[in-house]
């Protein structure tokens, strides 16, 4: 006797589902989507590191500059600078925060010559010490703020806050350092 097992068996099946497609397609797709966002972010901010870094330099420069200016109760023109215990010694000009008549950063014959002249100075552009612009550095600003120290334990018209903001407005960067400059030689001029 002969027996057709063909009929009895069951048929196997082959390939996808539908739903088994879609739900494969959103996977992938899910995944693609997060590969694309990440590699869009590295690369939007693969510079930046270099313009943060000439930001920091750009503020690094400028405090140093400022905290190697003379700290006097007199403007270091002034008669009595080198004198002078308090600022009612002076012969004239009483440092204060704001920059002396006639003085400017950059100025040949009338410098800045007192931490306290660079309160309130900005420039659009960075210069050197001498004014001299420096191209490379033309889409960076920066803006310097002077105040009383506030440190604990020194009385506060003996110590100076500085504040150094660089930004530039192209790139999206925007860097503070903060320093202190004490009256440690309050007759020293330059």
């Amino acid at each position: 006797m002969f027996t057709n097992h063909s009929a009895t068996l069951k048929p196997s099946q082959s390939g996808v589902t539908l739903i088994e497609l879609v739900m494969f397609i959103v996977i992938v797709s899910v995944g693609i989507v997060g590969i694309l966002a990440v590699m869009d972010k590295t690369t939007r901010h693969s510079t930046d590191p270099m313009v943060r870094k000439q930001a920091i330099a750009v503020a690094e420069a400028l405090l140093e500059e400022i905290q190697q200016q003379a700290f006097t109760f007199c403007d270091p023109d002034d008669a009595n600078a080198a004198t002078a215990a308090n600022a009612a010694g002076c012969a004239t000009t009483p440092q204060g925060l704001a920059p002396t008549a006639g003085e400017s950063r950059g100025n040949n014959t009338a410098p800045f010559d007192n931490v306290g002249d660079y309160n309130g100075f900005s420039m659009t552009g960075i210069s050197d010490i001498g004014g001299n612009a420096i191209t490379e550095l033309s889409a960076y600003n920066a803006n310097v703020t002077v105040s009383d120290g506030g440190l604990a334990g020194v009385a506060a018209n003996d110590s100076l806050r500085i504040d150094v903001r660089v930004f530039n407005p192209g790139q999206g960067v925007d860097i503070t350092l903060t320093g202190y400059r004490l009256r440690y030689a309050p007759n020293t001029t330059p």
